[in-house]
C-alpha cells in the first residue's frame, strides 16, 4: 500500500472540477491506477473522428432505477491533434453538463461517470463533493487493486485490465456514511476498444447480493460483463 500523500489535481480535473490550483503532479508520483485511468492517450488507436456509445444502467433498492445511454464524440483538432471531445451523460433532466477540455488525452467518460457519481453521492448524504472527490482519488493512488479479465466485446473475448477502490473503507468519517462505507468502484480498461474503457460500475451490496443496495454501470455499446 503506499503511503498517503498530499493531493494536487489532474490537469483534467482542474478543468472541468476547478479542484486545486495547481495543474500538474510530480510525474513519478503517479500510481498505475491513476496513469492508465487518466494519463494514457486513450484515443490513439481510434478512427477519428468517431462517435462512441456507451450504455448506462442503474438498479438498486435505495430508488426507482433506470437506463440510458451515454454518448462521446471525438475529433482532431488543427494540426491533426488529439483530441475534441464532446460528451452526452445521460439525457433530459439526468443529464450532467460539463465544460470540454481544450484538448483531451483520455477519455473523459470516466471523470463524467466519478462526477455524476460524486454529485449523488452529496446529494444522498448532504455531504461535501470534494471530500468524495478526494478520497476516491486518494484511494487511486494509494490501495487501487489490479487484475487481468476476459470480458466480451462484440462476441468476441477481449483481455481487460480492471482496477479496484473502496474508498470509503478506512474512511475516519465512516459512521457519518454508514451506508455506503463499502461502495466499491470497478473501471475496465481495454485496447481492445476505441476509447479503451469498456465499463465502469459502483456499487454497494444490499442483504442479498442479487439485490444491490445501490448500482451504476456504464458499458461500451457492444460489451458485457
Amino acid at each position: 500500500m503506499r503511503p498517503p500523500r498530499a493531493l494536487k489535481p489532474f490537469p483534467l480535473w482542474v478543468v472541468w472540477l476547478a479542484l486545486l490550483a495547481s495543474p500538474l503532479w510530480a510525474a513519478e508520483d503517479y500510481s498505475n491506477a491513476e496513469t492508465q485511468l487518466f494519463m494514457q492517450p486513450h484515443f490513439q488507436q481510434t478512427t477519428l473522428p468517431s462517435q462512441l456509445v456507451y450504455r448506462f444502467k442503474k438498479t438498486g433498492n435505495l430508488e426507482p432505477g433506470f437506463e440510458d445511454s451515454v454518448s462521446l464524440k471525438v475529433n482532431t483538432l488543427a494540426k491533426g491533434a488529439c483530441c475534441q471531445t464532446q460528451v452526452e451523460f445521460l439525457s433530459g433532466e439526468r443529464r450532467l453538463q460539463l465544460p470540454s477540455p481544450e484538448q483531451a488525452l483520455g477519455n473523459p467518460v470516466i471523470l463524467y461517470f466519478l462526477e455524476h457519481d460524486i454529485r449523488d453521492m452529496q446529494r444522498l448524504t448532504h455531504g461535501k463533493s470534494n471530500y468524495f472527490r478526494t478520497r476516491i482519488r486518494q484511494a487511486l493512488y494509494q490501495s487501487a487493486t489490479e487484475h487481468d479479465q476476459p470480458v466480451r466485446y462484440k462476441g468476441k473475448t477481449v483481455l481487460a485490465t480492471v482496477f479496484e477502490i473502496t474508498p470509503f473503507a478506512d474512511d475516519p468519517l465512516r459512521s457519518r456514511y454508514a451506508q455506503w462505507a463499502d461502495k466499491r468502484y470497478m473501471f475496465a480498461l481495454s485496447k481492445a476498444v476505441p476509447g479503451h474503457v469498456l465499463a465502469i460500475r459502483s456499487w454497494v451490496n444490499g442483504a442479498k447480493a442479487s439485490s444491490p443496495f445501490w448500482q451504476e454501470t456504464l458499458l461500451i455499446e457492444g460489451a458485457a460483463l
